[in-house]
């Protein structure tokens, strides 16, 4: 891709997000002030990196460290209050999240500032609640970057299966009453398969079943 088409997507991205223009000029700075050598456009940092279920003592060493280290961090709906008080005081926060029916930014927004700051040379950090690569469009993420030449970090998190399952004391296996676990989601594409009737079909007397994101799906199926 040329530098002028570079430019024009810098550009149309601050103007969407005028703070990020700000986050530019910061990065720029702190090359100029440490007298770094550092290629006009370069590969910066990507981690996709999951949050758990948002207590900050049940993260890794790994995302700790990532986190206050970031430029540019963006969170989704689930990533705590908590969490996100560990962001270094001259990072910039941007709100990517969903919820049923209104998405704040679409995959192909994010997937866009993702790659634009990378190649600014930024730390970029990409937070999600759970377990990053489980039913959150992390792979989704992770397979556009890659794709354009940005190589990315993945952490992991406390997927909601296992989260879940230690807060209430419930194995998700337990010998001679499961021998293998399964996750499923609750949501489908449109014109997809019901998840219920994935689930029902899936029903196994020596697995355990996890659903995830279903309680819309149960609701309606209740009406």
């Amino acid at each position: 891709m040329s530098s002028d088409c570079d430019s024009i997507r810098l550009n149309d991205i601050a103007l969407q997000l005028p703070e990020l223009r700000k986050l530019l000029g910061v990065l720029k700075h702190k090359r100029e002030r440490c007298g770094c050598q550092v290629p006009q456009k370069g590969p910066g940092n990507v981690f996709l990196v999951g949050t758990g279920p948002g207590d900050p003592n049940l993260l890794t060493l790994k995302t700790v460290k990532v986190i206050q280290k970031a430029d540019l961090l963006l969170y989704d709906m689930l990533v705590s209050n908590a969490v996100l008080d560990l962001v270094g005081p001259d990072a910039r926060l941007l709100y990517v999240g969903k919820t049923a029916g209104y998405h704040s930014r679409t995959l192909e927004e994010i997937h866009e500032l993702l790659l634009s700051f990378a190649e600014a040379g930024a730390n970029v950090v990409r937070l999600k609640g759970g377990g990053p690569l489980v039913f959150g469009r992390g792979g989704e993420e992770m397979d556009f970057l890659q794709q354009q030449g940005i190589q990315v970090k993945v952490i992991p998190g406390i997927t909601a299966a296992s989260g879940i399952s230690a807060k209430l004391g419930i194995p998700l296996t337990h010998r001679g009453v499961a021998i293998s676990v399964r996750f499923l989601t609750g949501h489908s594409r449109k014109g997809g398969t019901d998840p219920l009737f994935v689930a029902e079909n899936a029903a196994d007397p020596d697995s355990t079943l996890v659903v995830y994101m279903g309680l819309s799906t149960l609701l309606l199926h209740k009406d």
